[in-house]
């Protein structure tokens, strides 16, 4: 590759965690990079005026300007909303443009697969945290458990983006280093898994109910909830023999009472109503039909103590108090989920941490089990890049110079799940010190 052929990057969207990986492909010289989003504003922050970056303005829905930009470029990174995945992947097809996204793949991306391999290109989705490092990790373990003759019997995973802990500051244990909605929109999923041969559904309203308790060396005790679909995973990771299959989500002791609560009193609820010139003590005292005393008749409907830490943490968030609820008609969710963000933010220079922890039952012929926990944490850089958007954009990023410089010849539709993606990939993930820490326990 020389310099007189530069590789021309097109990255469709600028939101929370695209900067790390702006930040890593201008530092290669045979690249140039259009940061193509809707403010433009952000992408120029980005570029930074970078002599081999540029911005532009593009709304995705602008069928015209789009396929130009795509035409212009020798590779795609698509971090628009999921909707426009296929649409940008169908371009790419047509002109033979090779794509990544870190978001997951849906059936209809799927179903590109032959076009996409007779166009001899790649399409690359999942190539983030979770989905992303969290494949690229597993399949690192089960192919080597493979290797050795043993099959895997047993396999969790979770993961959770977090206040590290000199930041965890207030009673909710949690604070936003991405879209408030999205968090609390996901908190209205039902989940399935298997558990010790037992197929368990989740329906959305139980939720939190549903709680592991796990410890984490050197960080202590944490709650886990189920994440959406684990069944899924079964063919994905080829674990057909497995007999526990969970993929969860952790937080800080208290949370999942605390969103059980919130969703037992409506507060996760999609239907709009009047909120113009209301309270949020008065709104919330519409939901739940109290008159009188907010709090008692709170207590009293979740059957707590009044100074039950779900009711601290409500009245501490201001759901109970007199402050107003902005605008003119919103739903339950909306109205805390922009209440969540305005009380729960980081401030300059504290550090989120992400957790990821697979942890695997492996049996051998010769009747041997062991135990292996892989962990990875990492936490963002005071005053510089969250642990959530490096975590999320540097695989896609790396995943970008590799295909471009020909590391990843592979062809198709995929997820990260191959030895010739995640095994450079997480090579480089580690130099830049998003590396796991494996400890192994044999059980007989």
């Amino acid at each position: 590759m020389s310099q007189e052929t530069p590789k021309r990057i097109l990255v469709l969207g600028a939101g929370l965690v695209t900067r790390p990986l702006v930040a890593y492909l201008l530092k290669v010289p045979e690249f140039t990079l259009t940061v193509a989003t809707r403010t433009v504003s952000k992408a120029e922050r980005m570029i930074a005026d970078h002599p081999r970056g540029r911005a532009v303005t593009l709304n995705v829905e602008d069928d015209d300007s789009l396929r130009e930009l795509v035409s212009g470029a020798d590779l795609v990174i698509s971090l628009v909303p999921y909707a426009y995945h296929v649409k940008v992947a169908k371009l790419c097809i047509a002109m033979k443009r090779q794509m990544v996204t870190t978001s997951y793949v849906s059936p209809e991306m799927r179903a590109l697969d032959g076009a996409a391999k007779e166009a001899g290109v790649c399409i690359l989705n999942e190539i983030g945290l979770d989905p992303g490092i969290d494949h690229m990790s597993a399949m690192k373990i089960i192919h080597a458990v493979e290797d050795a003759g043993g099959t895997v019997a047993g396999f969790t995973s979770n993961c959770g983006g977090l206040p590290a802990p000199e930041a965890n500051t207030n009673p909710w244990g949690y604070k936003f280093s991405w879209s408030p909605r999205g968090v609390v929109l996901a908190a209205r999923n039902a989940a399935r898994y298997l558990w010790e041969g037992e197929l368990r559904e989740v329906p959305g309203p139980e939720l939190f109910g549903d709680v592991k308790h796990v410890t984490v060396e050197g960080l202590g005790d944490f709650e886990v909830y189920p994440n959406r679909d684990s069944m899924g995973y079964r063919e994905i990771y080829g674990l057909d023999d497995t007999r526990t299959l969970f993929r969860g989500t952790f937080r800080y002791p208290g949370h999942c009472a605390t969103w059980k609560a919130l969703a037992d009193l409506g507060w996760l609820d999609l239907e709009e109503r009047e909120v113009a010139g209301m309270t949020f003590g008065a709104f919330f005292a519409g939901l739940i039909g109290s008159q009188g005393d907010l709090k008692a008749d709170l207590a009293a409907k979740l059957g707590l103590d009044p100074d039950a830490d779900p009711i601290r943490r409500m009245e501490w968030l201001g759901l109970l108090g007199g402050d107003p609820v902005p605008g003119e008609r919103k739903s339950p969710l909306d109205v805390l989920a922009e209440r969540l963000l305005a009380m729960l933010p980081y401030e300059k220079r504290e550090r989120d941490m992400i957790i990821l922890q697979h942890t695997f039952r492996a049996e051998y012929p010769e009747g041997r089990a062991e135990r292996i926990v892989s962990t990875l944490v990492a936490t963002g850089i005071p005053g510089g890049d969250s642990s959530m958007s490096r975590t999320v954009s540097l695989p896609a990023a790396i995943a970008t110079r590799m295909i471009l410089q020909g590391e990843i010849a592979t062809t198709g539709v995929h997820v990260p799940v191959i030895p010739e993606i995640y095994e450079p990939v997480l090579a480089e993930l580690a130099a830049l010190g998003i590396a796991f820490e494996d400890k192994r326990e044999d059980l007989g």
